[in-house]
């Protein structure tokens, strides 16, 4: 049997040298139990084991630090990234907890992940709720509060602009207990740039030093809500400024970013 293989890859960064880090797992006997505490122990966003299953097909299991995942897009493109080379450009897998199919693809040298809508909850919204889960009672919203899916529901809520979105100091422990009961993983609070871009960031753990630099669950989910691609900014505010884009291929959506090797 082969040794376990860990390597770190840097996903969706700005520049060469930056992004949203995350541990790839090839090779691992461990049980879910042993991976949440390595993943625990790495200190990075998110950890992605490459399992096979009997039928030969890839199987990606995603842990963060403090929970396992159905789905982690920025984890995916880096096993997307070890997985591809110009001798295979494209591979079907599929996710552990859900299996949900995704196709990673290789073009011109950039990963990309193809994947379609999934049901989202349908969740009652009271108009209070934004205000209480971003701690800002009197805030207006951009548009109303929709929640959308690629297989990690999220909460969209549109604020007026990026000073309004970096002020933000959300209340973390009402997002997390209103996200479990409901079945939605967090929040992402968005806005439009001048430049005709998007920023958003993604509010979905209770340690505000754990905010994710880089959420492609997020940009597919914006994609379904505005039915259009997008160029989506985020991590700016937690030092890793990160640029996700996506695209619409008829009732798929496609979701890419720089990956490099940490």
């Amino acid at each position: 049997m082969q040794e376990t293989s860990v390597q770190e890859l840097l996903c969706f960064g700005i520049e060469a040298g930056g992004g949203n880090p995350a541990l790839v797992v090839q090779h691992d006997r461990s049980n879910a139990g042993q991976r949440q505490q390595l993943a625990r122990d790495s200190r990075k966003p998110a950890c992605v084991f490459i399992d096979r299953a009997g039928d030969g097909t890839v199987v990606l299991d995603y842990f963060y630090p403090h929970m396992r995942s159905p789905l982690c897009l920025h984890a995916t493109l880096a096993a997307a990234r070890v997985l591809l080379s110009p001798q295979r450009p494209q591979l079907q897998v599929r996710t552990a907890m859900h299996a949900q199919p995704l196709t990673l693809l290789l073009q011109n040298g950039e990963v990309f992940i193809e994947l379609t809508k999934q049901a989202a909850p349908e969740v009652s919204i009271p108009p209070d709720l934004p205000g209480r889960l971003l701690a800002e009672p009197r805030i207006a919203l951009a548009s109303p509060p929709v929640i959308a899916s690629v297989g990690s529901p999220k909460l969209l809520l549109e604020v007026a602009d990026r000073a309004t979105l970096h002020a933000l100091t959300p209340d973390l422990h009402a997002i997390a207990d209103w996200s479990r009961q409901h079945g939605v993983s967090g929040c992402y609070v968005w806005c439009s740039r001048p430049d005709g871009a998007l920023e958003g960031r993604n509010l979905n753990h209770l340690d505000p030093a754990a905010e994710d630099g880089a959420t492609g669950v997020a940009a597919g989910a914006l994609s379904i809500h505005l039915q259009t691609g997008i160029t989506l900014y985020q991590g700016a505010n937690v030092g890793t400024p990160c640029l996700l884009r996506t695209e619409l291929r008829g009732e798929n959506i496609l979701i890419g970013g720089r990956t490099t090797p940490a």
